[in-house]
């Protein structure tokens, strides 16, 4: 309980501290306005679907993890326009062991290779633990367009599962986003090919916690996947955004 604690404390600390809502609102506002709706996908305590909603975008939050889905009401659910379920997403639905980090929520996943993995080839999740499962109610995509509408944006972070999210999508969406780990990077690559599938994206990447585009010119498929190759600039972690090339579905 005290390690579960301390792990909600310190997602508190970082998501919600000062000054965090304004760069994210700067941030999204190119994709987001009044009125449009929005998927955020791994919403943890909801600090990017405060952001959204302050946008005036209407929000689904999804989340599966039962300790923070209260936590998650008490910060957003009482926004207009936010709704909230529990759920993981991934390619078909169901149920699924969710392996939960007590100390690191954020790095909560259904991920079991990529868990297995990640902190042999990421310094950054070297101390990272996963001291239990639980079982989560999972859902797609097409499932949420098919309660919600088309979303005009979709953010998705869900720790090495991002491939299975858009699996679980069947036409393309204008705007999105996915994060990217280091050593994990063929799971990007993998959401790229995915991508190719359900339409024309073209992509730009946001290294870390930073709040500004690498490329001032959107990315083909191939330069995309040529930065990622020669190292991602060096960052160990960042969102790849991808949108829909104007008039193109």
């Amino acid at each position: 309980m005290i390690r579960r604690s301390l792990g909600l404390l310190r997602s508190v600390i970082v998501y919600w501290r000062p000054g965090r809502q304004p760069r994210l609102r700067r941030l999204y506002a190119p994709f987001v306005g009044a009125g449009d709706l929005v998927f955020d996908v791994g919403a943890h305590l909801g600090d990017r679907t405060a952001a959204f909603a302050s946008l005036g975008a209407q929000v689904v939050a999804v989340e599966p993890q039962p300790e923070l889905v209260p936590w998650l009401r008490r910060l957003v659910g009482r926004r207009p326009g936010v709704v909230i379920r529990q759920y993981a997403v991934g390619a078909a639905p169901g149920t699924a062991p969710l392996a939960v980090s007590d100390t690191h929520p954020t790095v909560s996943t259904l991920a079991a290779g990529w868990r297995a993995r990640i902190g042999e080839v990421n310094p950054t999740f070297r101390r990272v633990q996963w001291g239990r499962t639980v079982d989560v109610s999972v859902t797609t995509l097409d499932e949420l367009i098919r309660e919600f509408g088309e979303p005009r944006f979709c953010k998705i972070d869900v720790e090495g599962f991002e491939v299975e999210v858009l699996t679980g999508l069947s036409r393309p969406i204008a705007c999105l986003s996915v994060e990217w780990v280091s050593g994990s990077l063929d799971v990007t690559e993998g959401c790229i090919d995915r991508l190719a599938e359900l339409g024309d994206y073209e992509f730009n990447v946001i290294p870390g916690e930073e709040r500004r585009f690498v490329f001032p010119n959107w990315q083909t498929s191939v330069e995309i996947r040529e930065w990622l190759r020669l190292g991602a600039g060096g960052s160990s972690s960042g969102d790849l955004y991808a949108r829909l090339r104007e008039g193109r579905r």
